[in-house]
């Protein structure tokens, strides 16, 4: 098994290599950039840089505009929409400061090196560096995936279970039905449904529109922040695993129904072992084996996937939203920092998926089923 976990440990290295080619030349078709988004500004037409940003752009930068606008030259023949006006010098400092100022293999090569060492740099909007924003948004974002992940399994797994022993019961059958409405429902319009009804939209305000918490946390006691906190996050949560549950769940009962009906199962019962011996005692731990290889996929799914709706909707100071806010700014430290930062631990999720099949089921030994 070391053998094996070694090996999908080196693999990591070639796909996330991949995964940072790919979206660095995708970076270079894509218009616009972090000196147009500047320039922009300076024009008055980053409404939405100024919006993002509250206004708290670099200082170095923002000094920059102040004095070299107030010298610009007319016909500049730049490269960059709206540097017209402007002295090539005042475009030039603007590359170097960015970094843009070297060729594109160089500049994907030097990321890089800087990346193995676990250096991603600064915001070029923010006088803050990248990993200092990820680990103060984090806790929003894991709170989200970790909960609406823990609950999905809470729910789904007994309710899959009950469905596949119960098949074709009228149980199996409303359940079915509901589920599928679950899942046809967009998240996003599911956690607008639940902020007109229960957020104060139209109906009742039972719950807070927006934060993690209240604006008085820190007087409260113990007990009152245990309370606050749930109250605050019970519609994100929600609207995070509508359809996560919806398919934990049939994937739950489809994996029971498939063992149920094996040859091993019939002789187990005819030696005389109750139903719930041989339910959970031989068919559990061979059909949770599918559903244990899902939950890499389905926490990465919630963590990331739904987040950034999820969590603009609520206002939520998270991961998903930053990540939106520096694509608009084209803030690529942010950006290539986050994607290799959390590619990484998605890959090594997948390991520690195969680690758990073991645990699961001794059985399984991957070294043989690769000879």
């Amino acid at each position: 098994m070391g053998a094996y976990i070694l090996r999908r440990i080196l693999l990591i290295i070639p796909t996330l290599f991949g995964i940072m080619v790919i979206n660095f030349a995708l970076t270079q078709f894509v218009p616009g950039g972090p000196i147009e988004q500047v320039l922009a500004n300076m024009e008055g037409q980053g409404d939405a840089f100024t919006a993002i940003t509250g206004g708290a752009g670099d200082a170095g930068i923002q000094s920059d505009l102040a004095a070299e606008s107030a010298g610009a030259a007319s016909g500049s023949g730049s490269k960059y929409v709206g540097a017209r006006g402007l002295p090539p010098e005042f475009i030039e400092d603007l590359e170097r400061q960015f970094g843009l100022d070297k060729p594109p293999l160089q500049q994907f090569l030097h990321m890089m090196w800087n990346y193995m060492r676990f250096d991603f740099g600064e915001s070029y909007f923010r006088s803050q560096g990248v990993l200092e924003m990820v680990w103060e948004k984090l806790p929003v974002s894991i709170t989200l995936g970790l909960w609406a992940t823990v609950i999905s399994y809470m729910i789904s797994i007994p309710l899959g279970i009950r469905k596949a022993v119960r098949d074709g019961s009228r149980f199996d059958t409303w359940t079915s039905a509901v589920i599928i409405v679950a899942y046809a429902i967009p998240g996003f319009l599911f956690a607008i449904m639940l902020l007109v009804l229960f957020a104060g939209g139209s109906y009742w305000q039972i719950f807070p529109l927006r934060g993690l918490t209240s604006s008085n946390f820190d007087e409260l006691s113990l007990w009152g922040k245990i309370v606050d906190y749930l109250w605050h996050i019970t519609l994100p949560v929600l609207a995070s695993l509508i359809s996560s549950f919806a398919t934990l769940t049939l994937l739950t009962k489809n994996s029971f129904l498939d063992e149920i009906r094996k040859h091993y199962v019939v002789t187990a019962k005819a030696k005389g072992l109750t139903e719930s011996r041989v339910l959970y005692g031989h068919v559990f731990r061979n059909a949770m084996l599918i559903v244990i290889a899902g939950f890499p996929s389905l926490f990465i799914s919630v963590f990331f996937g739904g987040s950034v709706i999820i969590e603009t909707l609520f206002s939520l100071d998270g991961l998903g939203r930053m990540g939106f806010q520096a694509a608009i700014q084209r803030d690529y430290p942010v950006i290539f920092g986050t994607l290799f930062f959390f590619g990484l631990i998605g890959l090594l999720i997948n390991i520690v998926s195969d680690l758990m099949y073991v645990f699961v089921d001794p059985r399984i030994d991957f070294e043989k089923r690769e000879t």
